[in-house]
């Protein structure tokens, strides 16, 4: 599993502690890892180079109720990780956890950017959407329920939900959805993509189950198909000029907002999750979580290497942020 370690991994992150229960000016390195896998959690402290199994410290709680790991998000020192067992919260990098949540079959946690200035966070469930008001420690149903959901993003005014109905947006936190759009095939969407600026600029995209790519210039009403037509797309992630998309048969990269597709190589397994773990500053290296294992790349996806769990489903992926998101005050409009 040993292999080159990418020359920015090498530097140390100084991030800033985002609540008074971190330790302030604690050091994390740029190649910690976290890996969810139907066992539970898992963390590479030397890029994936060796994992070890994270049960939480016999002086916190431990994880060992957890179950199958399906989301992981980190916002400065902060962690979120949703299972099987519910939700649980780590505010010193993943050392001590606490469980916010029983609820179970959680499939994805989605936090605010900013949470010491908004503590909302949303859940993904197989019987849809719940939203939290006080960081996660009590929920509500919002208005999308009796469906699975697969993916969950937030930019800025806007809930983006990827789920069995297909792709949904609410505008006011979950109590209406619009959706799904003319021209997107009925049925789940596994993975979509959106602008960085999607509160400006509505683009986003969807790869439903069915196959293919979808584009989106409005927010989600209208789609349009843009290729990959056929291929069953897992994960998208989308990065400057440069869109890429992980199929069970191959890798691609767009550098036309999807007009266009270069095949990289081939799929090293069917993919659950992409990361591009130093975007923005660097857009080479990249984890692909998948159910052969965790495979990685240093030049954008033309060839992998094997990153651990070999021949072992892996259902998601992370790492630390940058520090800037965890400052404890939304930006400035």
């Amino acid at each position: 599993m040993r292999g080159r370690r990418p020359a920015a991994a090498a530097a140390v992150l100084l991030l800033a502690a985002a609540s008074g229960g971190a330790q302030q000016g604690r050091i994390v390195t740029s190649l910690t890892l976290f890996a969810g896998t139907g066992e539970g959690l898992w963390r590479s402290t030397d890029w994936a180079g060796s994992w070890e199994a994270v049960h939480g410290r016999t002086s916190g709680v431990r994880l060992d109720g957890i179950g199958a790991v399906r989301s992981i998000r980190t916002v400065g020192t902060r962690v979120w990780l949703a299972g099987e067992g519910g939700l649980y919260f780590s505010d010193d990098f993943g050392e001590t956890w606490a469980p916010l949540s029983l609820v179970p079959g959680i499939g994805e946690a989605l936090p605010s950017l900013w949470p010491e200035a908004d503590p909302t966070v949303f859940i993904g469930t197989g019987d849809g959407v719940q939203r939290s008001r006080d960081g996660g420690r009590t929920f509500e149903r919002t208005a999308l329920g009796g469906v699975a959901v697969r993916r969950l993003e937030w930019p800025g005014g806007a809930l983006v939900v990827a789920c069995d109905r297909g792709l949904l947006v609410s505008r006011d936190e979950g109590r209406h959805f619009e959706g799904p759009g003319k021209g997107l095939p009925e049925g789940p969407v596994r993975a979509m993509a959106l602008s960085s600026y999607f509160s400006a600029d509505p683009v986003l995209f969807a790869a439903p189950a069915s196959g293919g790519v979808y584009r989106s210039s409005d927010g989600g009403a209208s789609w349009a198909a843009t290729g990959l037509q056929g291929e069953r797309v897992g994960d998208m992630v989308w990065l400057g000029p440069f869109l890429y998309a992980a199929g069970e048969s191959g890798f691609y990269r767009s550098q036309d907002a999807g007009e266009s597709w270069t095949r990289l190589s081939a799929s090293p397994g069917s993919p659950t999750r992409l990361m591009f773990p130093l975007a923005p500053a660097a857009g080479l290296e990249a984890f692909l979580a998948t159910e052969q294992g965790l495979f990685r790349t240093a030049d954008a996806g033309e060839h992998w290497t094997p990153a651990g769990f070999a021949g072992h489903a892996v259902l998601t992926v992370a790492t630390f942020p940058p520090p800037e998101p965890a400052r404890g005050k939304k930006p400035s409009r």
